[in-house]
């Protein structure tokens, strides 16, 4: 798949990258992205991984768009309330680079349709805001084999981790959280700086256009914790659970 004169002016300046150059410009083109949730994470998720030219980007979000998120959710606009997310991030994506396919889900992904529209992807970011979803992707990109790179925020925190459990060195979500965690408070709840879910949901776009390039070091293995207040971040080891019930 040659670049044609457009794609050549738009993605100028990842060609003269050389550890992207033409080829990897069309390996972004090929790959397609789920992303699940259309919010404070998603929204520059969502924003760069379109202006890098991902080919296909599922999005699934059964939300529509409130006030209060226009505070962070940067892919909606004032015009855009009331109406579902997923066709308002469409509408965006569709503005900023007509060449990207969107595919929406204006559905919640629950046991009945997840596994179905997950496997149709080469990789899953997950910017979602309850544990049940997390731990429903988890096990089914490890049983597709699918890299997972996963996001999370609280009000001045994030924390950014890519999830690899189908290798036999590589922890799954369900390493570092086990199980439903009580006491956990959701953004509505506790609150968000709105700048940090674009902080952290940027990197996630990162993480992800890396694993599609193959470049760089993999956060497999790793989390990454930003903490703003403080302007400053931290990488540790996250090792596999030999006692994990699901990658082991």
């Amino acid at each position: 798949m040659a670049l044609n004169d457009d794609q050549l002016d738009r993605y100028a300046r990842h060609v003269i990258l050389k550890e992207v150059g033409g080829p990897g410009q069309q390996k972004l083109m090929k790959a397609k992205v789920l992303v699940i949730g259309a919010g404070g994470l998603g929204s520059p998720l969502l924003m760069y991984l379109a202006a890098a030219g991902v080919g296909t980007i599922g999005i699934i979000d059964d939300d529509n768009v409130d006030l209060s998120n226009l505070q962070r959710q940067i892919i909606h606009t004032t015009p855009d309330l009331e109406r579902s997310k997923t066709d308002s991030a469409k509408s965006t994506i569709r503005a900023l680079n007509p060449d990207v396919t969107v595919i929406t889900y204006p559905e919640r992904l629950t046991d009945n349709n997840a596994a179905d529209i997950i496997s149709e992807y080469d990789i899953v970011a997950d910017g979602c805001d309850n544990f049940t979803t997390r731990f429903l992707v988890n096990d089914l990109c490890l049983k597709h084999k699918i890299p997972l790179i996963s996001g999370a925020l609280s009000q001045f925190d994030g924390q950014l981790a890519t999830f690899k459990g189908y290798e036999y060195d590589k922890p799954c979500y369900r390493c570092l959280v086990p199980n439903h965690p009580r006491g956990v408070l959701s953004c509505a709840e506790a609150g968000i700086l709105g700048a940090v879910a674009g902080v952290v949901g940027t990197m996630q776009a990162v993480e992800v256009l890396k694993e599609i390039l193959e470049i760089g070091d993999s956060l497999a293995g790793k989390l990454i914790i930003y903490d703003a207040l403080s302007a400053a971040s931290r990488t540790i080891k996250l090792p596999k659970d030999p006692g994990c019930k699901f990658c082991n």
